[in-house]
């Protein structure tokens, strides 16, 4: 069976400058791509986000999954970062990433994301950000009280509002969203989204078609500016994307569009 999205990946991870240990772990095999980065310290925050991996990596071996899907493996994921404890420390991890997903025969990009990593589509030049950060300094520029310039410069920049575990009982965004032949999807961690700005992200993007190269070169670029942080990067090229028999709205389409969470209200500031 064809599946609904045919792809090219490549994926590149770093510890960085700064740290000594890499906490950012990462899935990039169809049908699905994540980037999972960890937090509560070395082996804590390691293993949160390796257990978060591993439990979706269960779904491997499918043509496409569903939003269920997900949610059943975010649900183990979470039960399984709560049940670690190393020294007292809450162990937790963000998670953001992109499934292959179909409607009436038509490919979708099925994206979630939880914590303040990102996932992106680069399409026809033009650079957007699907997820929403979980973020202190991003409620603070929903309510107007702090600029996007500014909130790079932000002491509480890190300062996340959902993860899995840490505490936080903060559930995932999900979008739909229909998808195209030349989509290019990047998911990252925010050690590459707070060294690199979009007009860089965009440029590293179009100039380097191989998707292996692309991510390589994003994760040398936030070194080259200074690597504060962990850095992860996967790019998921669409090179053929099954079209929905028959033209019109995507059966079914409404059902699942209603069946995305909404951002609900901060849980509370954890690092």
């Amino acid at each position: 069976m064809i599946a609904p999205i045919v792809v090219r990946v490549g994926a590149a991870t770093d510890t960085g400058l700064k740290r000594a240990h890499n906490e950012d772990a990462h899935l990039a095999q169809a049908p699905l791509f994540l980037v999972a980065d960890g937090m509560g310290g070395h082996q804590a925050g390691d293993r949160a986000s390796a257990t978060v991996i591993r439990e979706f990596q269960a779904l491997q071996g499918r043509t496409a999954l569903t939003i269920d899907d997900i949610g059943f493996a975010l649900a183990h994921a979470r039960a399984a970062v709560e049940a670690i404890a190393e020294d007292g420390a809450r162990a937790g991890t963000t998670l953001s990433g992109a499934a292959i997903a179909e409607v009436d025969g038509a490919g979708y990009w099925l994206t979630m994301n939880i914590g303040d990593s990102r996932t992106y589509r680069y399409a026809h030049g033009v650079l957007e950000q699907i997820s929403v950060d979980h973020s202190v300094v991003q409620e603070l520029i929903d309510a107007g009280e702090l600029t996007a310039g500014d909130a790079q410069r932000d002491r509480r920049r890190n300062i996340i509002t959902r993860a899995i575990g840490a505490g936080s009982t903060g559930e995932a965004d999900f979008w739909m969203i229909p998808a195209a032949t030349g989509d290019r999807i990047l998911i990252c961690s925010d050690g590459l989204s707070s060294e690199v700005d979009d007009r860089e992200l965009s440029e590293v993007l179009a100039v380097f078609e191989d998707p292996q190269v692309a991510a390589d070169r994003l994760v040398a670029r936030a070194l080259e500016h200074g690597g504060r942080d962990n850095v992860t990067a996967v790019v998921v090229d669409a090179i053929h994307v099954s079209a929905r028999a028959g033209g019109g709205a995507a059966a079914g389409f409404d059902d699942i569009d209603s069946d995305t969470r909404p951002r609900a209200e901060a849980m509370g500031g954890m690092q």
